[in-house]
């Protein structure tokens, strides 16, 4: 995590977004008292919806955490796709 002033983040605005995109950071932008912004990647928060997304409804978080213990109890198995 990566943490910058607003002066020091407009002094160096390539090299942050750099960071966030290419190394997955994330940069919280300090404006005082207690105020920030926080900069994410694309990729990140895309990643953040779909979780988001799969977790709203208590019928998909039943069905992931049975899939979770399946896996755990090593109670699954493996099928080929077919392809066309």
């Amino acid at each position: 995590m990566l943490i910058a002033t607003i002066s020091d983040f407009r002094k160096n605005i390539k090299k942050y977004l750099d960071s966030v995109s290419d190394d997955f950071e994330t940069l919280i932008i300090n404006r005082g008292q207690s105020s920030g912004v926080v900069v994410i990647s694309l990729d990140e928060y895309n990643s953040l919806n779909a979780t988001q997304h799969e977790l709203s409804s208590l019928a998909n978080e039943k069905r992931l955490d049975a899939a979770i213990k399946k896996l755990n109890k090593a109670n699954s198995f493996t099928k080929e796709l077919i392809e066309e």
